[in-house]
C-alpha cells in the first residue's frame, strides 16, 4: 500500500509541477487605455474643422501596431475607413500624466496630408521596427478605406527615418515584380546586426510570400514557401462571440540574436495556422539559396487547438518568443532553447476577456520591457465599438516579470512549488488510503524535494 501511495504521490507531483511550470503570472499592467483615439492638433479649432470636414472621424480609427524607442511610444492607425488623421504616431513616455493621451502624428501633419494629385508620405502602415541603429522602419502598405471601397493610394513600400532628427532618411518602393495581385504587407521585422549591412523582412499575408530587402544593396526579392500559406483547418475564428473566417498567409516573423555564424533565426507562422516555423537568415540573405532550399525551412511544431496566432517577437536578451493567440485573448511563451516546441514546453504570460480582446501587436523595447496591444479588431470590423466601453489598451511588464512562475523562465517559481506540494498532500489525504500509509508523509515530502531541487539545478 505505501509503495502504492508513494507512486500515486509521485505522479500527482509531477502532474502539479507541469500546471505551476504551464500557469502564467498575469503580470502586464495597462500603461495606456482608450475608448476612442484622439489626435493632437495644434488647436481645438482645427481639431473641430477636421471633424465638421470628415476628415476625423474618431469612430473609425483604431491603433493596430507598436513599437518603443526612447521616451517615445509609436502607435499605427491604418486607415481601415475614412477620417483617419494620421496613420503613424506617438506618445511621449515620460508624460505620465495621462492614461489616455492624444497621438502625435508622426514625423509631422504634414506628412499625412492628402492633397490632390500629390500622396502623402505615408499612406497606411500596419507595423514598424526601430532598430538599434536608431532607425524607424515603417512598412507602409499603400492602402486606404480596406473596409469599404478600397483605393490604392500607392505601391507598398519601406520608409525608412532617422529618430534621431525624424528626418526621411530612405523611400523603397517594393518593385510590381515581388507584388501578386492579391499582396498585402502588414508586418516587418528587421535584422540590424550590422548598421550597414541590415535586411528588413516583409510579410505578404494576403498572397503567401516574404520579401526581402538589403539596406546596404537597396535591392529586395521574394521568397516564397509552402510554409508561408494559410492552413485550411485553421480558418475558422471566434473572439468574444464574433466568428469570422480568415484564410491569411505568413504574418508573424520573429528574429532572434545573431548565432555564432552572424546568422539570425527567423521565427514565422501564417495567421490562419497553429504552427511554428523556422529558417535561417543565412538563407533568406541569399536570394537563390532562398528559393531552392526547401528542407532549411523547419517545421518546429504544434501550439495547440484553437491557438492561431498573428504577431510574435523574440527577446533576444532572454531567448524568449513571444506570441499572441488571437482566439484565446492571451499572449503566450515558448524558450528558443528548448529543444521542443509542444503545448507542454509553452507558457501562459496573460490571458483576459476584458484587457485582453485581440491582442494586435507585441513588442521587447531596449531596455527589457515586454509591451502588447490590444485593439478588439474584429467587433471593429463586423460589429460596432462602444464609445462608452475601453476598446483599446496597451499593457506592459519587464520581461524578467512577464515570464516569472512560466515554462519561459529560467528558473521556478519556489512558492508556487511549494503550494502545489501542500495541495499534493492534501489530495492523497482524499484518496482514503490508510492511516498508516499517510503517516510516513517524511518520505513523501523528501521525494518532492528531491523533484524540487532536480528541476532547480537543471
Amino acid at each position: 500500500m505505501l509503495i502504492r501511495l508513494q507512486s500515486r504521490c509521485f505522479q500527482i507531483f509531477l502532474l502539479c509541477f507541469h500546471a505551476t511550470l504551464c500557469m502564467g503570472m498575469d503580470n502586464l499592467r495597462v500603461a495606456f487605455e482608450w475608448k476612442q483615439l484622439d489626435f493632437a492638433y495644434p488647436n481645438e479649432q482645427m481639431r473641430e474643422e477636421a471633424i465638421k470636414n470628415e476628415d476625423f472621424i474618431p469612430e473609425n480609427n483604431i491603433p493596430v501596431g507598436l513599437e518603443v524607442s526612447g521616451e517615445r511610444l509609436f502607435v499605427t492607425v491604418p486607415r481601415w475607413k475614412p477620417g483617419v488623421p494620421a496613420s503613424l504616431t506617438y506618445v511621449p513616455l515620460n508624460d505620465t500624466n495621462a492614461a489616455s493621451p492624444k497621438l502625435i502624428p508622426y514625423p509631422n501633419w504634414s506628412a499625412h496630408r492628402f492633397t490632390e494629385g500629390n500622396e502623402p508620405e505615408l499612406v497606411s502602415p500596419f507595423r514598424v521596427r526601430a532598430d538599434r541603429c536608431d532607425r524607424l522602419w515603417v512598412l507602409d502598405s499603400g492602402l486606404s478605406d480596406l473596409l469599404g471601397n478600397v483605393t490604392v493610394v500607392s505601391q507598398p513600400q519601406l520608409v525608412v527615418y532617422d529618430l534621431r532628427t525624424d528626418q526621411l532618411m530612405r523611400r523603397f518602393t517594393i518593385p510590381p515584380a515581388q507584388l501578386e495581385e492579391e499582396s498585402f504587407f502588414a508586418n516587418i521585422a528587421v535584422e540590424d546586426t550590422s548598421c550597414e549591412d541590415s535586411y528588413a523582412y516583409a510579410a505578404d499575408l494576403g498572397s503567401p510570400g516574404l520579401v526581402v530587402y538589403s539596406w546596404r544593396y537597396q535591392t529586395s526579392w521574394r521568397v516564397k514557401h509552402h510554409y508561408f500559406h494559410p492552413d485550411p483547418l485553421s480558418g475558422d475564428f471566434n473572439v468574444t462571440g464574433i466568428n469570422f473566417q480568415w484564410e491569411d498567409a505568413l504574418f508573424g516573423l520573429g528574429l532572434s540574436a545573431p548565432g555564432s555564424d552572424g546568422f539570425s533565426t527567423l521565427y514565422f507562422h501564417p495567421l490562419a495556422s497553429t504552427n511554428e516555423f523556422s529558417v535561417s537568415t543565412k538563407i533568406l540573405r541569399n536570394e537563390s539559396l532562398a528559393n531552392s532550399s526547401f528542407d532549411e525551412f523547419k517545421l518546429l511544431g504544434n501550439r495547440g487547438p484553437n491557438a492561431q496566432s498573428n504577431v510574435e517577437f523574440v527577446d533576444k536578451s532572454t531567448g524568449v518568443l513571444f506570441y499572441a493567440l488571437v482566439n484565446l485573448n492571451a499572449v503566450a511563451c515558448w524558450k528558443t532553447t528548448n529543444k521542443a516546441y509542444t503545448i507542454e514546453s509553452q507558457g501562459r504570460i496573460y490571458m483576459s476577456n476584458l484587457t485582453m480582446v485581440f491582442p494586435n501587436d507585441i513588442k521587447v523595447d531596449d531596455k527589457g520591457n515586454l509591451w502588447v496591444l490590444s485593439d478588439r479588431l474584429p467587433t471593429f470590423m463586423y460589429s460596432k465599438l462602444d464609445s462608452e466601453d475601453v476598446n483599446f489598451r496597451i499593457l506592459t511588464a519587464s520581461v524578467k516579470d512577464a515570464i516569472r512562475g512560466t515554462a519561459c523562465d529560467s528558473k521556478p517559481n519556489i512558492e508556487m512549488i511549494k503550494k502545489f506540494a501542500n495541495d499534493t498532500l492534501n489530495k492523497l489525504k482524499k484518496l482514503g488510503t490508510s492511516n498508516s500509509a499517510l503517516s510516513n508523509t517524511s518520505y513523501i515530502q523528501t521525494v518532492l524535494l528531491f523533484v524540487v531541487s532536480i528541476f532547480i539545478l537543471s
